[in-house]
């Protein structure tokens, strides 16, 4: 196993017309959840990946875990729930430039996730464990079940990877910095966005930033900055690492968890850190360029041709 990851993932619901959702009366619905995003673009660039959670027993549940499945990716570890459903969130497209989310996921069956959902054997596969600061977010228990996991990946010399992926609706901001700056001192690899690395040490350059979170103990840090790129640290390598310009932004929601999948499948195939980074930056560009969390996910070929495009355009530049 390449890379495990765990944590939620709800039924999404998104109006086909613009405008307030009151006044929507059609609506599409796909999957998504920020893990197993990343799981799955992982799957559609070739590598395998395992995905944990827990899932309602009910239709929704069962939609999720055939379209995870569907996309390659290992659900041996999800559990089902008979006593607790599914989260759901709401994606409302007010206007071209102002998008609202709403979630629906209070008492869901992964806000139960524990420490006994886990398989350290199983965790013992994987070359990189991926986990995101949303999780712990969602109950003590399910904060309790991502120690453990790392734990257990620590043991058995799995690569901790961390995206902190703030989520203030779900917690006190107090308790958001306490956890994410823990989970930041235990990973090995660090994925912040610029606003979530200013959330835990202020507002500092990017350069700062990183290096902040590299002295605390990471060996790798990126510092993503949305269109701009993203600056990387390592203990070889720093600077910053450009964007892929994209012509229309279509749905920006899912592009972190497309950088996360493309940063994770250079570390996997061995490049370099700013490399590995770039193909990142790749990854979560295409992704913004379709509507949904996962629709706009490439596998490699379609990732390789993106990169050797822009690369192309820039020398005729």
């Amino acid at each position: 196993m390449d890379v495990i990851t765990l944590g939620e993932s709800m039924v999404l619901f998104s109006p086909k017309s613009s405008g307030l959702m009151r006044y929507a009366s059609d609506f599409s619905a796909k999957v998504a959840g920020a893990e197993s995003n990343v799981a799955i673009g992982l799957s559609r660039l070739g590598h395998k990946a395992g995905w944990i959670s827990r899932l309602g027993e009910d239709e929704f549940g069962t939609k999720i875990h055939s379209f995870v499945r569907g996309e390659g990716v290992d659900v041996t570890q999800v559990h089902f729930d008979q006593s607790a459903s599914t989260g759901l969130y709401f994606k409302e497209k007010i206007t071209a430039n102002e998008l609202r989310v709403n979630y629906y996921r209070k008492d869901s069956a992964a806000s139960r996730m524990s420490p006994a959902d886990l398989d350290e054997a199983y965790l013992a596969k994987a070359k990189f464990l991926h986990v995101t600061g949303i999780t712990p977010a969602l109950s003590e228990d399910c904060y309790e079940t991502v120690l453990t996991a790392i734990d257990y990946a620590k043991r058995n010399g799995v690569t901790v990877v961390f995206d902190p992926n703030l989520r203030r609706k779900l917690w006190e901001e107090d308790r958001a910095k306490e956890v994410i700056r823990e989970l930041a001192k235990k990973a090995d690899v660090v994925l912040p966005g610029i606003d979530e690395a200013e959330f835990i040490f202020g507002p500092l350059t990017p350069e700062s930033l990183a290096q902040a979170f590299y002295e605390q103990g990471a060996s790798k840090v990126v510092i993503k900055l949305g269109k701009k790129g993203a600056y990387a640290l390592s203990e070889d390598e720093k600077g910053f690492v450009e964007g892929f310009p994209v012509d229309e932004v279509v749905d920006p929601v899912g592009a972190g968890d497309g950088f996360a999948a493309g940063c994770l499948s250079g570390l996997v195939d061995d490049l370099e850190w700013k490399e590995a980074v770039r193909r990142g930056n790749a990854v979560g560009a295409m992704a913004t360029m379709v509507e949904g969390d996962v629709e706009g996910l490439p596998d490699k070929q379609r990732l390789i041709a993106f990169i050797n495009q822009t690369d192309k355009e820039d020398v005729d530049r």
